[in-house]
């Protein structure tokens, strides 16, 4: 069964909706999931049951197949007992009857003698599970993380999942290009496999994942053209103080982003400007140099082309010329909401320009950025002393905006 769409790993059973595995199952098909990884093993050791040994995964699997969702295990291993890891592996994903299996592979398999180990647990685990889907989970950037016997993994695996994890950072546009970027290099990780990343929708040492920051994620990997995404974990973002992180990824609609570009729309060119010719007229006196006139403070300097014309079409209120700026199915995100398409952005732009911020002048006060990804300040302001500020995302495909996240409050705005 081929793998599409939005998931969530989940780690502990009894963290998620009280262990229920109805209310999983009912709110994993509330938020479009197509599927959920559930932690069956740890090294060679059975994973998910309670005090009493009761195995708590078993009746989530059967409620997520009963929805129509996909169940797959995840396994963490260490590689210092290969044959009983893939002993385990096996005799777990076959009792649950799961639609895949995840292995997860860090630090400890950066150690020397590991490359025999993974190639042992591979060969056992692939005769084991010969028709069931394999990834690997690991880091990010093979480029750190050499010693990782990457191809003895992925000899055997049907997808690489891995996990791009921005601690301490809020770029996951950024990571997740760079991370497909490097998993396409043959030479770092010997065997190239269909990428579906995992996200991060946690929180570590202060740093928290942002809502942003998985609108951010999930429209990269569509505009990758990745047939699905992940985000860890279930466990945290559904706990108190964090469903901010759950409900984006429940917004994100996935299908509604995989919809195909059929047209592009025209990027608008600014029209020149034509300055009246006067007529030349023969001094008969001494020619009076003028005084100079006194002009406004420029306009920064903006760093991009469509920055500047972003500026220009919100200053005269130019509805065509901002969607011109945008993909046909570009999404744009606040911290309440998300809406994707050009007519959704229009009306947004209608209600921004046309009654929340109308009248006035935006100025760009700081543009950060390089080639598709850009964050700029603004602020606007109108006769009578009235202002509001800005900071805006923009990620970019093909010279147009792809996902643009707008943060700032004003009322009446239905963000």
């Amino acid at each position: 069964m081929a793998l599409t769409g939005k998931g969530f790993f989940i780690w502990r059973v009894a963290n998620c909706e009280g262990g229920n595995p109805e209310a999983i199952a009912a709110k994993a098909v509330a938020a479009g999931l197509s599927h959920v990884l559930l932690k069956i093993a740890d090294t060679r050791y059975p994973f998910g049951f309670d005090r009493q040994n009761r195995d708590l995964v078993q009746p989530v699997v059967v409620a997520l197949h009963n929805r129509g969702v996909q169940a797959w295990g995840w396994h963490y291993v260490k590689g210092e007992d290969p044959t009983g890891e893939a002993k385990v592996a096996v005799e777990r994903s076959r009792a649950l009857n799961l639609d895949g299996y995840c292995i997860d592979a860090e630090g400890e398999y950066k150690t020397a003698g590991k490359v025999e180990a993974a190639r042992a647990y591979m060969t056992d685990l692939r005769a084991g599970l010969p028709n069931m889907l394999i990834a690997l989970s690991s880091y990010r950037y093979p480029s750190y993380h050499r010693e990782l016997p990457w191809a003895a993994f992925l000899e055997k695996c049907d997808l690489n999942m891995p996990q791009v994890y921005w601690e301490q950072s809020h770029n996951p546009d950024r990571q997740l290009e760079r991370c497909a970027r490097e998993f396409a290099n043959a030479s770092l990780v010997g065997y190239q496999r269909p990428v579906v990343p995992t996200g991060a929708a946690y929180g570590a040492g202060g740093w928290v994942a942002t809502a942003e920051d998985q609108a951010v994620f999930y429209m990269k990997a569509r505009e990758l053209g990745m047939l699905a995404a992940n985000s860890y974990s279930w466990d945290w973002a559904t706990s108190a103080g964090n469903q901010h992180l759950w409900n984006a990824v429940a917004r994100f609609d996935w299908q509604a982003e995989a919809r195909p570009i059929e047209q592009p729309l025209p990027v608008p060119q600014p029209q020149p400007v034509v300055q009246p010719v006067a007529p030349v007229v023969q001094p008969v006196a001494p020619v009076v140099q003028p005084q100079p006139v006194a002009q406004p403070a420029p306009q920064p300097a903006l760093p991009s082309v469509l920055l500047q014309q972003w500026l220009a079409a919100a200053n005269s209120a130019n509805l065509d010329a901002l969607v011109a700026l945008y993909q046909a199915n570009a999404g744009h995100v606040s911290a309440k909401r998300m809406i994707f398409g050009a007519p959704a952005i229009r009306q947004w732009y209608q209600q921004l320009l046309g009654e929340l911020l109308a009248g006035g002048r935006f100025t760009v006060l700081d543009a950060r950025g390089k080639d598709n990804s850009w964050a700029f300040e603004w602020r606007w302001e109108k006769s009578g002393s009235a202002t509001q500020s800005g900071k805006d995302t923009l990620g970019l495909r093909d010279g147009r905006i792809q996902y643009h996240y707008t943060n700032f409050s004003k009322p009446g705005l239905a963000a």
